[in-house]
């Protein structure tokens, strides 16, 4: 079990692990509190994951009503790492009703929440400020511009995005540049074999404009976990998506399938069919990781060695196959089965031919890498 393989997040020179740590359930208060863990049993999974090597932690001000950021604040300072872990978080969620101004992507919230993540953190500067989340009013370039300002302040190194449209990043993307601004180079996302929306727009866009994805809810809900099964009488299984109303209950016949063909890859790996999920997603076009929680440190160890088997492709093939949804509406035209009529069957043209851009990295083949 080892996360010491780093790579860039995105277009910058920031390594990162390809499992980030997500504390979502740090903290015991607010709308996580029913899964929450308390600072002592969050301080277990959190030195565990820095013992395996791990450096990237995620969190946000709306994660358990601000403990997740104060635990984490915590056991960073008694462990003496802040230089060594990225740390991110996000801001959007309205920290007081009565106030308009108290939510959203404006600049008036944007530097309240920066300043209410550095306190509770106990830290003069985040690695990765996050949008939270879009809220379809706020001017692009007014949250560009703030970001922009934050980072030339030293509040925050870089700034990301997540859960927008991909006609809005990359807006702010373009934004940035024809102005001169700092970038982004995060975008986070909900990915995984169940939802594999974003590849339709978001995961080209940031591989054209150089927003590293991290995937958030890789084991899809825990739904690909396994634990979940469909009988006469509704799911069953202990867990969140057993409750009255969950998504889970109304699960497709093609989702069942693709749970089927997952657990039968599995097998024949001797994984879980949550690490072979895990290990699907962080190895995909576009991921530069895979954000993972857990309730324990004997679940986060099971975690944490996903990556530490290749999917064969004859197996990657059948999960793809199981997991594909056909491409609606005008995407059926981006389909290589559509663009051959662009180009002469009989002729071969592409990008760039695959040694164009060989894949760079500092370790040594054969010395754990």
């Amino acid at each position: 079990m080892s996360l010491d393989h780093y790579y860039l997040l995105g277009r910058s020179g920031l390594r990162v692990s390809r499992l980030a740590l997500g504390t979502m359930n740090f903290g015991t208060g607010g709308f996580h509190a029913a899964y929450g863990k308390t600072e002592q049993e969050s301080g277990a999974i959190f030195h565990r994951y820095l013992e395996a090597g791990g450096n990237f932690v995620d969190t946000a001000d709306f994660y358990t009503a601000g403990e997740s950021e104060t635990i984490l604040g915590n056991l960073i300072a008694a462990a003496k790492v802040r230089d060594r872990v990225v740390l991110t978080t996000k801001f959007t969620n309205s920290v007081d009703p009565k106030d308009p101004n108290a939510g959203g992507n404006g600049r008036k919230h944007m530097i309240r929440a920066v300043e209410a993540s550095l306190r509770r953190l106990r830290t003069d500067y985040i690695d990765l400020f996050m949008l939270h989340t879009w809220d379809r009013i706020t001017p692009v370039e007014e949250v560009m511009r703030t970001l922009d300002d934050l980072t030339r302040a030293g509040k925050i190194r870089y700034a990301g995005l997540s859960d927008v449209p991909s006609w809005y990043a990359a807006r702010a993307q373009t934004y940035a540049e024809a102005h001169s601004l700092e970038p982004v180079i995060n975008l986070q996302l909900p990915y995984s074999l169940i939802d594999r929306a974003i590849e339709t727009e978001h995961v080209p866009m940031g591989q054209s404009l150089g927003l590293g994805i991290t995937a958030w809810s890789p084991l899809g809900g825990g739904f690909l976990t396994g634990k979940y099964r469909s009988t006469d009488h509704g799911l069953t299984g202990e867990g969140r998506l057993t409750g009255a109303g969950s998504p889970a209950q109304q699960r497709t016949e093609r989702e069942w399938r693709l749970l089927a063909t997952l657990e039968n890859v599995a097998d024949k790996l001797g994984l879980t069919m949550a690490q072979v999920a895990l290990n699907w997603v962080a190895t995909q076009p576009g991921v530069a990781a895979a954000i993972v929680g857990a309730s324990n440190t004997g679940q986060l160890d099971t975690t944490l060695t996903a990556l530490d088997v290749e999917l064969p492709a004859e197996l990657r093939a059948q999960l793809d196959e199981a997991s594909s949804v056909p491409p609606a509406s005008v995407y059926q035209m981006f389909t290589p089965a559509y663009q051959s009529w662009l180009v002469n069957p009989g002729l071969k043209v592409g990008d760039k031919p695959a040694e164009y851009a060989p894949v760079v990295r500092n370790w040594t083949p054969g010395a754990g890498g």
